[in-house]
């Protein structure tokens, strides 16, 4: 069963995969132009790498206003459904995230299933169970972005008083379209035409930065290619993966971290930029006053979780890039978990044991 009334497609249109190249690049071409910058000490490239998504972000929610806007503009369905099953998945101050699977009950439409996550304060989770009625609304072209009403009208309150309602069966489940695979492949163009860019146009000052930085002895990077790649030399370090691998794999992390900081006096890191099979460690100078951190500190067993949390539980449905940084910019140790989609882009923020702090759902 699918229920896609007055929902065009968006999913590879022309628009969408613009988007989607424009954010490749800048995920791409921030982090190099920040790492870049660093290296052969060029302010106005450090802060571009710095400000680039920031004003990226700002043109994206002011291009998705008039969608938003259309968006509100629909009156929402009402209907009643029953809750065949639900699961806590965090435990965060007085809001708890819950994901319920449930059978909705439009009145003029036959019973669907659809699974749904929504935040229930802890004093009011008792109050959901299995089997209970609740009220729900959803816009009438997205039957899948149901929200349960927490306090339902009294027309509703009085239809819910004894309300019975009988399971829709699996092969009714409805969910969002899919994502193209062609948005995701013009993403992670983007993102390695955007990082390429930044290095292209300053490889001579990154060139002439090698020569000069070390010795004739520890001058010459060191490279060991199995399953993947390591570079190292005295101001920075990059590990990237083969083909099937990810930095979320159980211990993958922390040895690439081993091997870029293994034999030096000194680990202290300016910043550390992770994604999927990519690591960036920007190694601190010898006497420099900038903010630093030892890169061995980072509660590395904490990363798959933070990056699952940014990729579940804050609206973005079909995440297609994710990176995590880690740095001291502000004063303090923040580790910042950043996901892009089709939904926007949302973030979170953690401390330095790995704890949350913040979160910037997408919208």
């Amino acid at each position: 069963m699918t229920i896609t009334a007055g929902a065009p497609p968006t999913h590879g249109t022309p628009l969408a995969l613009a988007r989607g190249f424009v954010t490749g690049g800048v995920v791409g071409t921030a982090p190099a132009a920040f790492v870049v910058g660093i290296i052969i000490e060029n302010v106005a490239l450090i802060v571009t790498g710095l400000a680039l998504p920031a004003v990226y972000g700002l043109l994206y929610f002011l291009a998705g206003m008039p969608r938003r806007a259309r968006e509100a503009a629909v009156v929402p369905r009402t209907a009643l459904a029953m809750i065949e099953s639900l699961e806590a998945i965090g435990s965060e101050s007085s809001d708890v995230p819950v994901r319920f699977d449930l059978t909705v009950a439009p009145d003029d439409a036959p019973a669907y299933r659809v699974e749904i996550s929504q935040s229930i304060n802890l004093v009011e989770l008792p109050d959901y169970r299995p089997r209970g009625i609740v009220v729900v609304q959803y816009p009438p072209d997205r039957p899948w972005r149901v929200r349960i009403v927490k306090r339902p009208t009294p027309e509703w309150e009085g239809r819910l008083a004894g309300a019975h309602l009988d399971s829709a069966p699996a092969s009714a489940r409805v969910s969002a379209p899919p994502e193209g695979c062609a948005v995701g492949f013009v993403g992670l163009l983007g993102l390695l035409l955007g990082a390429a860019a930044v290095i292209v146009l300053f490889r001579a000052d990154l060139f002439a930065q090698e020569t000069t930085a070390q010795p004739p002895s520890s001058s010459k990077p060191s490279v060991s290619s199995t399953s993947s790649t390591t570079v190292v030399s005295s101001a920075s370090g990059t590990v990237t993966l083969g083909p099937g691998q990810s930095f979320l794999d159980k211990g993958e992390l922390r040895r690439a971290i081993d091997s870029l900081t293994q034999g030096k006096d000194s680990r202290q890191a300016l910043t550390v930029v992770v994604q999927e099979r990519l690591l960036s460690v920007v190694f601190a100078p010898t006497g420099t006053q900038a903010p630093q951190f030892d890169a061995d500190s980072l509660p590395y067993e904490r990363f798959p979780a933070l990056i699952e949390e940014a990729r579940t539980t804050l609206g973005v449905h079909s995440p297609e890039t994710w990176q995590l940084t880690a740095d001291r910019l502000t004063g303090t140790l923040t580790i910042r978990v950043g996901v892009t989609g089709s939904e926007g882009t949302a973030s979170l923020e953690a401390d330095g044991q790995g704890e949350v702090v913040r979160r910037s759902p997408a919208r």
